[in-house]
């Protein structure tokens, strides 16, 4: 529309603003379908790579493994996913987001089929890492993809949306596992979940666009920019020679990225935070997804009952994930915050307190809507402080680091589990772990209200000096 404000003249070009343009965007098939592609193949994600904890006791007897080398089986996965956020985040920011999702896809749909013919633990070993690499370096990249197409004040609904395909992947495996390993073996699950990641794979090369926030910000591909334009928003006419930019953010025309940049000015204080969140949460997180149906046998459910009740459980995440949403993207991180502090009681309840059999299920349920709850928010903030320029590394390696935590959890689950320490009391332990993410992100919501607070003053200040002039 000429004249509008997301369309300029400037000499015989038009300049399109696609920042302003995504701010002011109606929701249309162009967004939903990129939500709905990215929520498929982020199930797959999930489903490939957290498999492998209801799938643990057959590979433990066929292999006769101790349950510290099924932690160590576990860990290893978590160090490849660390790794992959490290190189799919400088990927995606130096090739493109499409690109580097879609490598990802291919990668770890394979890597799956190809766990499933693994005849060592050697093998295995070998295959989690790598195929932890391709899983890890998808989320990141795939977060800052969707969050570079929807109005700021949606970007942790639609990650927490993309994330609840995680969320529903990681709780299918236990069913597919009891309906497919008794009858044909574990390798038939892994086999089951490569084909489906290959189709998932498939479907992302026919329908993923690249970033239009990520292209402008860098001076790439206008014939690319002007079709996606043409999604977003089909009022604003588009010509040859139009200028797309992002107002925003600054142009970087520059393929290198320093660490450095994740430590400018406010990030100095945000990212070690961040990151320390990310760390605890995920500790806490991954130590459950990986023994919580062993740590339920050994407390005398059988083994049926806790691949179904884990995969219920992982339910309540999505569902904390659901309820959180919104909230934080009207209040920030306080609102993680507070979801993080509501798992303290009940962690500490049944871990100190005798329960009954259903007493505990409950429990430990409200147990992972609070927890869950609060990391499905760590990854919605995950991206959002950082520029469209090295969004995909802000994302990646806050990921990456939060990996230590991901390793640190299912290896100490492995060593703890192996000694006399009374199972139950394990959750009471987990406990300290949400209160060290609540005290993080209540800094970092300090921090991000005053750099707010000291825009608006700036931008007040101005106008009045305009208005005096």
């Amino acid at each position: 529309m000429e004249g509008s404000r997301t369309e300029r003249v400037t000499g015989s070009a038009r300049t399109v603003d696609v920042s302003e343009l995504i701010e002011r965007q109606k929701m249309r098939w162009f967004t939903i379908r990129l939500i709905a592609v990215s929520w498929i193949i982020t199930f797959f994600d999930g489903f490939d790579m957290n498999v492998i904890s209801y799938v643990a006791p057959y590979l433990i007897s066929e292999f006769e493994m101790s349950r510290v080398s099924m932690g160590s089986l576990f860990s290893v996965g978590m160090l490849g996913t660390m790794a992959g956020g490290f190189l799919f985040g400088y990927l995606g920011d130096r090739f493109g987001r499409r690109p580097a999702i879609l490598l990802a896809s291919f990668g770890f749909g394979i890597l799956t089929l190809a766990f499933g013919l693994a005849r060592s633990f050697e093998e295995l070993m070998l295959l989690r890492f790598v195929n932890g690499i391709m899983i890890g370096g998808l989320l990141p990249v795939c977060w800052a993809l969707n969050i570079e197409y929807v109005p700021k004040y949606y970007r942790a609904t639609v990650v927490t949306v993309v994330m609840l395909g995680y969320s529903f992947g990681s709780s299918i495996g236990g069913p597919v596992t009891i309906w497919l390993a008794p009858q044909f073996g574990w390798q038939s699950v892994y086999f089951f979940a490569g084909a489906g990641t290959l189709a998932a794979a498939a479907l992302l090369y026919f329908t993923l666009p690249e970033s239009a926030r990520f292209l402008a910000s860098k001076g790439r591909r206008p014939d690319l920019l002007a079709r996606y334009v043409r999604g977003i928003a089909p009022e604003v006419s588009v010509a040859p020679g139009m200028v797309f930019t992002v107002s925003d953010e600054q142009r970087s025309k520059s393929t290198s990225f320093k660490v450095s940049v994740l430590f400018e000015r406010n990030l100095a204080w945000i990212t070690p935070l961040l990151w320390a969140a990310y760390i605890a949460s995920s500790m806490a997180i991954f130590f459950k997804s990986a023994w919580t149906p062993m740590v339920l046998e050994l407390i005398g459910y059988t083994r049926s009952q806790a691949a179904g009740f884990s995969a219920i459980s992982a339910l309540g995440a999505a569902i904390g994930g659901l309820a959180l949403m919104r909230f934080t993207d009207r209040k920030g991180p306080v609102a993680i915050a507070i979801m993080s502090l509501l798992s303290i009681p009940p962690l500490l309840y049944i871990g100190l307190v005798e329960t009954g059999f259903w007493s505990f299920l409950i429990i430990n349920f409200i147990v992972n809507i609070a927890m869950g709850g609060a990391h499905f928010g760590m990854h919605s903030i995950a991206g959002i402080f950082y520029p469209s320029a090295f969004r995909a590394n802000g994302a990646g390696w806050a990921t990456s680091v939060a990996k230590v935590g991901s390793v640190i959890g299912p290896a100490l689950g492995g060593i703890i589990l192996a000694t006399a320490f009374p199972v139950k009391n394990i959750f009471a332990l987990l406990a300290v772990c949400p209160a060290l993410v609540a005290l993080a992100l209540i800094l970092i919501s300090r921090i991000h209200l005053r750099e707010k607070g000291n825009e608006s003053a700036a931008a007040l200040q101005l106008a009045g000096a305009q208005g005096a002039g």
